[in-house]
């Protein structure tokens, strides 16, 4: 439930569409609604703004497809994250609505087009190509949070040249999310080029120094590039989340 299906149950129970049993059938599992191994979060929506997302890893995938049936079952739109193709297949077997992002490694279900924000965009840049499934799923996050979002991949500091060709499109961005393994030496520059929000997500692809991800979450946590702010190792639907917050309060400021 978020806040433009639950004004549009309010109104039509205002306007005579609805009737009350009716609307409060449709609320009663509200405010969370327990499956036994999992208790759903339904006003999570109402709260932050976008719904509970399914983290699959470590899920059985009947666990994976219970949870989506019943957050579907609410109406809105349903992302489940880290994903693999064998409970992927499953899933999208029970509910052949969601779409599976295989280098992402999230399904989607969009049962409505989230209000799109008029701000941005969100920039998603990635040093390498080795980055790309982090960097995929900061992008189908952000997507379906409503952003306007455009890539920039494979502009690493070894080549640093490729970055600087771009500068108009850093320019441009109302947050730049930044996705880089090795030393994590990417969201600094990028961080020296923009005044908009940097988030920095560092990946575990590295050789063996780079300890799987934590010599680039420690590179960026030390950057000297004002603005940068560090997400998790791999997280990248942590940095959409995060910036999709960043470009609500833009908006919500520019409106007041």
């Amino acid at each position: 439930m978020d806040r433009e299906r639950l004004a549009d149950l309010l109104a039509a129970v205002q306007g005579g569409r609805c009737s009350v049993d009716a609307a409060l059938e449709r609320l009663r599992d509200l405010p969370y609604e327990d499956l036994g191994f999992a208790k759903l979060d339904h006003h999570r929506g109402l709260r932050n703004g976008f719904p509970e997302v399914v983290f699959a890893q470590g899920k059985a995938p009947e666990q994976i497809v219970a949870i989506a049936q019943h957050l579907a079952a609410s109406g809105g739109n349903v992302l489940v994250t880290r994903l693999d193709a064998a409970a992927a297949g499953e899933l999208c077997a029970a509910l052949p609505a969601f779409a599976y992002h295989r280098e992402a490694r999230v399904a989607v279900l969009r049962q409505h087009e989230p209000p799109t924000l008029a701000d941005g965009p969100v920039l998603v840049v990635s040093a390498g190509t080795a980055d790309l499934p982090v960097a995929e799923e900061a992008v189908a996050t952000a997507e379906i949070m409503g952003n306007r979002v455009e890539r920039l991949y494979d502009v690493g500091v070894a080549g640093i040249h490729r970055l600087l060709a771009e500068r108009e499109r850093l320019w441009q961005a109302a947050v730049v999310i930044v996705v880089a393994g090795m030393e994590g030496a990417l969201p600094s520059v990028v961080g020296g080029l923009v005044s908009c929000p940097v988030v920095a997500v560092p990946t575990s692809v590295g050789y063996g120094a780079s300890f799987h991800g934590l010599a680039a979450l420690l590179g960026m946590l030390n950057t000297c590039a004002a603005g940068v702010v560090v997400v998790n190792i791999d997280n990248g639907f942590g940095a959409a989340a995060a910036a999709t917050r960043i470009v609500r309060r833009r908006e919500r400021g520019r409106n007041a």
